[in-house]
C-alpha cells in the first residue's frame, strides 16, 4: 500500500515548519541559499562540515533543529541523468526513512519551471522506498510510510502517472522476495487471479495438461519434474478504449530453480526463488500501464513453473519438441528459462502483436558482462533498440544493447535436432540464449531484456533495497512512448 500524498503550491511557513518532524528540501543546483527553507540551519550545517552549497549536488547534508526536526537538503543538477538524480534523492531519503516516520514532508524550492520534475522524482523515490517488503520475523518492527506532504508544487491528479509506476515497482519487488514455499506456481496463479479481478484484466490459463495436449514440449519438459502439476502459462489482457497498438509482455516465472539434474551448488542455488523476477516485471508494467491509463493494448504472458530435480525431470540429451514444432536437444538442465520462454513466445507471437518484449533473469554471462548495475537488451532492429535505450535514460534504469548476429547460430547447431538448447563452454551464453529465443517470435519485432540488475547490493537508482524491480519504470516509459 503506497503512502497517501497531499501536495501544496506554497512552501511551508515558519509556523508550519515548527510542526514538521521529518523534512527533505529539494532544489535545483544553483538555487540561492536564501530561497531554501531553514536557511540559517543549513548555513550552520555547511559550516560545521566545511562544505559549500554547491556540494549538495553530490551528497545531502542533514541537521536537527532546536524543535527536534530532522531535515536534509539536496540540490540535484538538472543536467544530471534521471538515474543520478534518483540516486541522490534515494540517499537523502534513506536517512529520513530510517527513523520510520508516519509522515514525511518534502519541500521543493527553486524556479516554478524546475519544480515539477523534482517534485515528481521526489514523490516516486519516496513511494518506492516508503514501503515494507514482506518478511517473516516473529517481532517485525518495520513500519511503512503512511503519508507524504509535498510542498512547493501542487499536482491536481496527485502525481497519478508517477504513482502508477511506483505501484508497479512495489508489486514486482513484493512478489520477487516472497519465499518459494509461499510463491509456488499454484499460489502465484491464485494471486494473479485476484489482481486480474481488481484491475479488470481478462485472464486465461494454459495449465500443464492443456499445454501437454497442445504440444508445448519445451515448457512441459521443465514442468514435468515437479510433483505438483501446477505450472501454467497465464495470459492477461488489458484493452483500453482508443488503443491502436498491441504489445506482448512475456515474463519468465521460475518460482524456484534447483538447476535440475545439473544441480546448482548451494552458493548459486541460494536466492533462486527470485528466478521468477521476469514475470514480476511484466506484471508490474501491466499494473503501471493500467493505473496510468496508457492507451496501448497489452497481452501479458507469464511462464510459471519450477525447475525441480526428480526421476521425472528432463535431462541432458533429451530431445523435446516445442510448440511450434522445433526440436531442441537438451544440453544443460539449468538453462530452463529459455525452454519455458520458447513456448510462451510462440503463444505470444500467434496473437499477432505489434511488438513482443520479454523479461528474464536468464543468464549468468549477462551478469558477468555488465554486473548488477545495468541490464542488457537485444532487439530485432536498431530503431526499436534506440527507443528502448532512450526510455531507460528517461526512466532512470540503465540498459546496454548487445549484438546477436546470425553467425552466432553455428554454436547451436545440433547433429540430432533442429537446435541445441545451449552450449557447455559458456562463451557468449547471453547472446546464444537471445538467438535461440528469437526463433520462436515468428519474425515479430522483439526486445529481450536479460535482468542482470534485478538485484543490486545496497540498492540501485531510485530503489534502496537489494531487490530493485528493475524494468518496471523502463517498461512504463517505453509503453508511454508507443501510446503517444
Amino acid at each position: 500500500m503506497l503512502a497517501k500524498l497531499q501536495s501544496r503550491a506554497a512552501l511551508p511557513s515558519a509556523r508550519e515548519l515548527g510542526k514538521i518532524r521529518h523534512l527533505l528540501v529539494v532544489a535545483p543546483s544553483g538555487t540561492a541559499l536564501g530561497e531554501l527553507p531553514l536557511q540559517g540551519v543549513l548555513e550552520k550545517a555547511l559550516a560545521r562540515r566545511r562544505k559549500k552549497l554547491a556540494d549538495l549536488v553530490k551528497s545531502p547534508v542533514s541537521a536537527e533543529t532546536a524543535e527536534g526536526m530532522l531535515v536534509l537538503w539536496v540540490t540535484p543538477d538538472p543536467k544530471q541523468s534521471a538515474f543520478e538524480q534518483h540516486t541522490l534523492l534515494r540517499k537523502a531519503l534513506a536517512l529520513l526513512l530510517a527513523e520510520q516516520p508516519d509522515t514525511l514532508h518534502v519541500a521543493v524550492a527553486g524556479t516554478a519551471a524546475g519544480r515539477r520534475g523534482l517534485a515528481e522524482g521526489a514523490a516516486y523515490v519516496t513511494w518506492v522506498n516508503g514501503i515494507a517488503l514482506p518478511r517473516r520475523r516473529k517481532k517485525d518492527d518495520a513500519r511503512p510510510l503512511k503519508a507524504i506532504e509535498l510542498w512547493g508544487h501542487r499536482s491536481k491528479d496527485g502525481f497519478a502517472q508517477v504513482r502508477a509506476v511506483a505501484a508497479g515497482n512495489v508489486l514486482c519487488r513484493t512478489l520477487t522476495v516472497l519465499p518459494p514455499n509461499e510463491l509456488t506456481p499454484g499460489e502465484y496463479r491464485r494471486r494473479i487471479a485476484v489482481l486480474a479481478r481488481s484491475q479488470g484484466w481478462a485472464r486465461e490459463e494454459y495449465d500443464y495438461r492443456r499445454l501437454k495436449k497442445m504440444g508445448a514440449g519445451a515448457f512441459c519438459a521443465v514442468a514435468q519434474g515437479s510433483d505438483e502439476k501446477d505450472a501454467a502459462i497465464v495470459r492477461l489482457r488489458y484493452r483500453p478504449r482508443g488503443a491502436k497498438k498491441t504489445v506482448a509482455l512475456v515474463g519468465k516465472g521460475i518460482c524456484f530453480d534447483t538447476g535440475g539434474h545439473n544441480l546448482k551448488p548451494a552458493r548459486y542455488m541460494m536466492g533462486m526463488h527470485e528466478d521468477m523476477n521476469g514475470s514480476a516485471v511484466a506484471l508490474g508494467i501491466l499494473l503501471a500501464a493500467t493505473q496510468a491509463k496508457l492507451k496501448v493494448n497489452i497481452d501479458c504472458w507469464l511462464a510459471l513453473a519450477q525447475n525441480h530435480l526428480s526421476p521425472r525431470a528432463y535431462k541432458q540429451n533429451d530431445i523435446v519438441t516445442a510448440l511450434d514444432g522445433t526440436t531442441i536437444e537438451v544440453v544443460h538442465t539449468d538453462a530452463e528459462g529459455r525452454m519455458v520462454l520458447a513456448d510462451t513466445l510462440t503463444l505470444a507471437a500467434r496473437a499477432k502483436p505489434s511488438l513482443i518484449v520479454d523479461f528474464a533473469t536468464l543468464t549468468g554471462s549477462m551478469h558477468v558482462a555488465v554486473g548488477s548495475r545495468y541490464s542488457g537488451i537485444f532487439a530485432t532492429g536498431d530503431g526499436i533498440a534506440d527507443k528502448a535505450l532512450r526510455a531507460g535514460t528517461v526512466a532512470g534504469e540503465r540498459l546496454c544493447q548487445f549484438p546477436m548476429d546470425e553467425d552466432y547460430d553455428s554454436a547451436l547447431d545440433s547433429a540430432v535436432a533442429d537446435v541445441k538448447q545451449c552450449t557447455l563452454d559458456g562463451e557468449a551464453d547471453h547472446i546464444l540464449a537471445a538467438r535461440l529465443l528469437q526463433r520462436f517470435t515468428a519474425k515479430t519485432p522483439w526486445i529481450h531484456m536479460d535482468l542482470s540488475a534485478h538485484g543490486c547490493k545496497g540498492g540501485l537508482g531510485a530503489v534502496a533495497t537489494d531487490c530493485t524491480g528493475f524494468g518496471v519504470a523502463w517498461g512504463a516509459e517505453f509503453l508511454r512512448g508507443l501510446a503517444d
